[in-house]
Order: structure tokens, then sequence, then C-alpha cells
């Protein structure tokens, strides 16, 4: 491993400080546009910087590909090898409402697949992290081993939706199925809730970028789920600056979740 995980751990609970400086200040959140018109605050630049500046004096030869970053060269072209790829502040949009439903996210990238990586939400003090022998949740003192669940006919399904961003495809199958339960959850968060075994799926018909998923796609992985586009495919980040395909976050693998998201029938 080129890095501990107490240390990448230490890296984002630096960055949520800078975070919670500009959340818990007095003033308004001031709020810019970016090019895709996504809003970008003082708390995204402070993590971003706090970010880039640890990692790239604890791992100076592995690339750094960062949400806030200026540009790319060429936004297209593939990653070989390992990466960093992070969201200093997902959920921006929950940190403007004050919700604390965003979160810090790193993940290392090697040959496109999320082998690594932390979650964290600073106003929650928790944290989502991969560990040598799968996955942990970490709050305070105490560090609990996290694990999926496997998801039962009988028993009404769990599903997670975002908060802002739920498109047609989700919103019909929610009408499909009355009887699921479901919570609207901000962020990354989404995939740490199945990883702890608390929901069985999520759906996301709408557009997401890489930083948006591979830290939690590998805390959701090395709890014993997996994210697939809609062809059943494993999510891969190539390039890490395109956008990702519609996909699907479950934690039960042995299912064949495709049909049920056009019909609503049981998996």
């Amino acid at each position: 491993m080129v890095i501990s995980t107490e240390q990448l751990v230490q890296v984002v609970h630096n960055a949520g400080t800078a975070i919670l400086a500009v959340y818990h200040a007095a003033t308004p959140i001031a709020v810019e546009q970016k090019a895709d018109a996504s809003p970008l605050t003082e708390a995204d630049r402070r993590s971003h910087d706090v970010i880039i500046a640890a990692l790239t004096a604890l791992t100076p030869a592995i690339p750094i590909v960062s949400e806030e970053d200026a540009g790319a060269e060429d936004p297209v072209a593939p990653l070989r090898g390992d990466y960093w790829l992070i969201d200093p502040l997902d959920g921006t949009k929950e940190f403007i409402k004050r919700t604390g439903e965003f979160t810090v996210n790193i993940a290392l990238v090697h040959d496109g697949r999320p082998v690594m990586g932390v979650v964290y939400a600073p106003v929650l003090g928790t944290t989502w992290v991969t560990t040598n022998g799968g996955a942990e949740r970490w709050a305070g003192d105490e560090r609990l081993p996290i694990h999926v669940t496997r998801t039962h006919a009988a028993v009404p399904l769990r599903l997670v939706a975002s908060r802002d961003h739920a498109g047609p495809q989700v919103r019909a199958l929610l009408a499909r199925l009355p009887d699921a339960s479901t919570l609207s959850m901000g962020s990354s968060l989404k995939f740490c809730l199945i990883a702890e075994g608390r929901a069985d799926l999520y759906f996301r018909d709408g557009p997401t970028m890489p930083w948006d998923t591979a830290a939690a796609h590998a805390v959701l992985a090395a709890a014993g789920g997996e994210v697939f586009d809609t062809a059943g495919v494993p999510l891969r980040y190539h390039a890490p600056r395109v956008l990702n395909p519609y996909f699907v976050a479950v934690g039960d693998t042995h299912l064949d979740w495709l049909p049920f998201l056009s019909t609503g029938d049981a998996p």
C-alpha cells in the first residue's frame, strides 16, 4: 500500500476542519457558479488545497485529479497505473443548505479500479474507509467493520435516492415499489448506507463524475457490494474527467438487478 489508511484519514480530517471553518462561520456562505453551472464555495477551495498539499508530500510520484483543478490539457485521455481521484467537497448543495450531508472523498485508482477509498462526513464526525480485510466505519475512537446484507424477496427493499437529482427512471421505479422503504440522502453517503447493510440499492439515472463516486465505490466494494452500469458492467475510472454512465450500486451482488430496474419485479 502506498499510504496507510490512518494517513489518508488524517488528510480528509484536516480537509474537513477547513470546510467546517466556512460552514460554521457567522457570515452567509458565498456561492459562485462554475462553467458547468455547479456551485463552488470557499470551502471547496480550502479543502482542495489541503488535500493537494498533503498527497503531494506523501505520494509525490502519484498523479492527482481533483474536481477543483483548473482544467486538464486532455480531459478525455485515459490514465494508466495509479492516480488519486478526489472530490474535496461532495454535496456542495447540501453544504450550502447546511444539512450536514456532505463529504470529503479520496480514492486511489489503479488501472481504472478504485482500490482504496475514504469518505468523511465532517458534520457527522464519521469516516468510512477501506482496509486490508474489508471496510470499516470510524466514529471517534470506535472502528466498526461494515458489510453489506443479502436481499430477501419477502422483505421490502430498502432504496436510497438522491435528494436533488432523482431522474425519471428512478421516479418510475419508486412508483412501482409502493412497499419499498426509501431514504433520501445527499452526496456519497448513499453508497455508505449500502456498505453498512442499511440499504439494498441506489439507482442513479443522472449525471455524475468519477470523483463523485470512486471513493465510496471503493468502500462499497470492500464491504462486499459493487457498482454496475446499466449493462451490468462494473463501473471503471479510466478517464476521470468523463461523465459516469448511469449506474446502480448494490449490496447483494449475487442477484441480477438489471430486469428489476425496468420492471420493479423482485430480483
